[in-house]
C-alpha cells in the first residue's frame, strides 16, 4: 500500500492521547493576467459543501492558492448534493473554462459528465475525493489523501489510547461513519476494519454503526441515540472531528465523560478537534491535512500546459497505484 505521503498532497502525521494532550451558489472569481502577462487560467472548482471546519479550511486553502496563482477561479459549493455538482461541471463546460476540479460527493454516477468535460477537451483533476469510473482516463489525476490508511491509523491509535486507559477485555464500538458512498466514509470505515480483523477478532466489536453525514448536528443526533440502543458502548470511532463534536454533547447530556466512560478517537484535526482533545474529551485524532490549495494550482498549471503528471487512480481492491497522464488539452499559449 502506498503512503499517504506519495501523494500529491501535504503530508499527514497522526495525533495521538498524550502528545497533544437547493441549487449550487456560484461564486464567479476575478478574472485577471498571470505575472507573465498572459491570459490568466480559468480554473472551475465545485467544493463538497461547508459540512465541517475541514471542508472550510479547504476551501479557503483553494481559493487562496488560485488567488496568489493569478488564476480566475470559478468557485461552486454543491452543498453536499451530487446533482449540484454536475450542473456545475455542465456549466464550466458551456463556459469553456480551462481546467475543472472538483471534491466529489459520492464515489459513483460521474461517467455520464466527465465524458462530457473530455469531449470538450477539458481536463479535469480530483481533490480530495476519488471517484469509480469505467473510464480513468476521464480525470487526470487525484490530489488528494490515503483515507485507508487513516482508517488503519485510528485502528492502531485505538490500541494506544486503550492500552493508556487501562482498559482490558471486550471493547464495544460505536462508529460514526462520513456521508454514506462518500470516498472518506468507505475508505476510513475499510481502513479500521482491515486493523479489527486482524489483530482484534476476539475483543474489539462494532456493536452500531450510522452515517453522520459529517456534521456535528448529525454526530450529535446519531450519537443520542446510539446511547438509548447500546448504553454500554465504551469507545467511539468518528469518521471526523465535526461529528465526534457533536456526539461529545451527547454523550455530555447521557451524564457520560467523554474521554473517560467513552474513549474517542476521530479524524481530521481541526481547531475545535485539538481544543476538545486538551481538555480530555478526545483521545486520538488522525491528521488530514485540509492546505490541498498549493498543490492543486501546480497539477493545474501542468495540466493546461499539457504536461505529464503522477497520476493516482483506484485500482478494483480499492488501493491507489501511480501512472503517468498527459493533460486531455494540448499547451495553450496567449
Amino acid at each position: 500500500m502506498l503512503n499517504r505521503r506519495n501523494f500529491l498532497t501535504a503530508a499527514v502525521g497522526v495525533a495521538a492521547a498524550g502528545t497533544l494532550a437547493a441549487c449550487a451558489k456560484e461564486d464567479k472569481g476575478s478574472t485577471g493576467t498571470s505575472s507573465g502577462g498572459s491570459k490568466a487560467i480559468t480554473l472551475g472548482f465545485s467544493q463538497v459543501g461547508s459540512e465541517s471546519g475541514w471542508r472550510s479550511a479547504n476551501t479557503d486553502s483553494v481559493k487562496a492558492a488560485a488567488k496568489e496563482a493569478g488564476y480566475n477561479l470559478k468557485f461552486s459549493d454543491a452543498q453536499q448534493k451530487q446533482e449540484n455538482q454536475i450542473s456545475a461541471i455542465r456549466s464550466y463546460i458551456a463556459q469553456k473554462v480551462d481546467v475543472i476540479a472538483f471534491s466529489p460527493v459520492v464515489v459513483t454516477g460521474w461517467d455520464a459528465v466527465l465524458k462530457e468535460a473530455k469531449a470538450a477537451k477539458i481536463p479535469v483533476v480530483l481533490t480530495d475525493r476519488s471517484v469509480e469510473t469505467s473510464d480513468q482516463s476521464l480525470y487526470v489525476t487525484l490530489v488528494g489523501s490515503d483515507f485507508t490508511d487513516e482508517g488503519r491509523r485510528a485502528g492502531k491509535i485505538l490500541e494506544k489510547v486503550l492500552a493508556k486507559a487501562g482498559v482490558k477485555g471486550p471493547v464495544k464500538i460505536a462508529q460514526l461513519e462520513g456521508t454514506t458512498g462518500a470516498a472518506p466514509a468507505i475508505e476510513r470505515a475499510k481502513g479500521f476494519k482491515e486493523v479489527m480483523d486482524a489483530d482484534h477478532k476476539d475483543d474489539w466489536k462494532i456493536v452500531v454503526s450510522q452515517t453522520g453525514d459529517f456534521t456535528r448536528a448529525g454526530g450529535k443526533q446519531v450519537m443520542a441515540a446510539f446511547l438509548q440502543s447500546n448504553p454500554d458502548i465504551n469507545v467511539l470511532f468518528a469518521h471526523n472531528d465535526d461529528m465526534a463534536i457533536g456526539a461529545i454533547q451527547s454523550i455530555e447530556a447521557a451524564g457520560k465523560k467523554p474521554g473517560k466512560d467513552i474513549l474517542i478517537v476521530s479524524i481530521d484535526g481541526v481547531k475545535d478537534g485539538f481544543v476538545a482533545m486538551s481538555e480530555g474529551k478526545i483521545n486520538a485524532i488522525v491528521e488530514c491535512n485540509p492546505l490541498l490549495g498549493p498543490q492543486l494550482m501546480e497539477v493545474v498549471k501542468t495540466v493546461h500546459d499539457g504536461g505529464s503528471v503522477e497520476r493516482w487512480i483506484k485500482t478494483k481492491e480499492g488501493d491507489f497505484m501511480q501512472d503517468q497522464a498527459k493533460a486531455a488539452l494540448p499547451t495553450r499559449k496567449y
